[in-house]
């Protein structure tokens, strides 16, 4: 079962100085968490973490993980300059874009970034925005096309996702010969990328997706003679998001990855290609908690608790049925024999958190937290109904809070208007 990383007294006291809804996350879960992925692939000595930016984009958040040793992988030009306030730079920087605009292309180099192309059309255009060159250490995105499937049961093979239908990446042909172009453009050092599924549980997704690129990597470097000096395995390993669904073991995960390496890269002489992974939701979703209150209630067709927050501050149950399991705190141990649907103020009917939800009894001005909310929760929010994005703050190691993002203001939401 699921247990907040903070008590009803603590969050009492938080919330009487910080008002409700508000993002909370927690700095000793996320630091043990990278510190597990680190030891998972120790044994690959050139192996990063580029964090996911646009799952959490808080300098808070970027500047622990760089502590642990994490660099960012950036989408975009707010990203890359957050990014380099923090003092991620360089090589520590991953650009992986689609439909990018030369400026970007122009702003990710000056930072040193490594570049990560997604389609072949765009290396005469990054060509064009570094001024007729490219740059000597640079990544191609691989989209193996069709229907990509995991493992064997008795149903048959497990659907984990359908490449063919994604907008990234390159086909096969395509990036042999975006390979052999850059070449003779000067690139020295190449790097695959690869995106096949998201949020998977099962600890042979990142084994199985090796295996893919591993080979690919092999043939590549036989057809094409270009130094392949990383594999970038992006992100898709997923969290528990239900409370009785067990979670991927990351040593686990790691091991995988090292016998397919050893079974494949290491015989076709490539055993010091360094691995990257782009870990967003699984290093930052379990350790933050949307905290809201419960201010209202509505008898009709079915029982309805109102919340101050709404999907403006976690959008995913309302735009993809997500499930977040969430806690009444106070009444952990108490009978969920009342069945409710959780929601918030917006005039769309799906702004719901929970439904159909069994739960303890709520009572007005009880508080509620809403798990695993430290990925894709603050970052997808928006200002639809004229909704204000709310705070963020992180709970210390030593158990004190600090705010690392205040609430928007009406001010704020003004602030861009031209007015008549």
């Amino acid at each position: 079962m699921k247990k907040p990383f903070v008590t009803k007294d603590q969050l009492e006291a938080i919330a009487a100085r910080y008002p409700t809804p508000f993002h909370i996350y927690d700095e000793k879960g996320i630091r043990a968490n990278a510190r597990r992925l680190k030891a998972a692939f120790a044994w690959n000595p050139g192996y990063r973490e580029y964090f996911a930016v646009k799952a959490t984009p808080t300098p808070a958040i970027l500047q622990i993980l760089k502590e642990e040793g994490c660099g960012c992988d950036c989408s975009s030009t707010t990203e890359l300059l957050m990014s380099e306030r923090v003092g991620v730079t360089g090589e520590s920087v991953m650009f992986s874009s689609n439909e990018t605009p030369a400026e970007e292309f122009r702003q990710a180099a000056d930072l040193g970034a490594i570049i990560n192309l997604d389609d072949i059309t765009l290396i005469p255009e990054l060509e064009e925005a570094l001024g007729g060159r490219v740059p000597e250490k640079i990544c191609c995105r691989y989209n193996p096309g069709g229907t990509f499937t995991l493992g064997e049961s008795a149903e048959g093979f497990q659907v984990m996702d359908n490449p063919g239908d994604s907008k990234y990446g390159m086909t096969r042909p395509q990036i042999a010969e975006a390979f052999r172009i850059l070449k003779a453009k000067g690139a020295k050092e190449f790097g695959i990328h690869a995106f096949l599924a998201s949020n998977t549980m099962s600890n042979d997704y990142y084994p199985s997706l090796a295996r893919i690129l591993f080979r690919l990597a092999a043939e590549l470097k036989e057809e094409t003679g270009c130094h392949i000096t990383f594999i970038n395995l992006s992100g898709g390993v997923g969290v528990p998001y239900l409370p009785d669904q067990p979670e991927n073991d990351i040593a686990v995960i790691g091991q995988g990855v090292r016998q397919a390496y050893e079974e494949i890269l290491v015989p076709a002489g490539m055993g010091d290609v360094a691995l990257y992974t782009e870990l967003g939701r699984y290093m930052l979703a379990p350790y933050g908690h949307l905290v809201t209150r419960a201010g209202h209630e509505k008898h009709i067709y079915k029982e309805y608790i109102g919340v101050d927050a709404c999907a403006c501050n976690l959008m995913r149950p309302a735009m993809y049925g997500a499930y977040h399991h969430i806690t009444v705190m106070g009444k952990e141990d108490d009978p969920c024999d009342h069945k409710y649907d959780v929601v918030g103020s917006l005039c769309e009917n799906n702004d719901k958190f929970a439904v159909d939800r069994m739960l303890p009894k709520i009572d007005m001005g009880d508080l509620l937290v809403i798990h695993d909310t430290g990925a894709h929760g603050f970052s997808m929010g928006y200002n639809y109904n004229g909704k204000l994005r709310s705070a963020e703050l992180l709970l210390r190691e030593d158990g004190s809070v600090k705010l690392i993002r205040r609430a928007e203001t009406v001010e704020d939401y003004f602030a861009t208007l031209v007015w008549e």
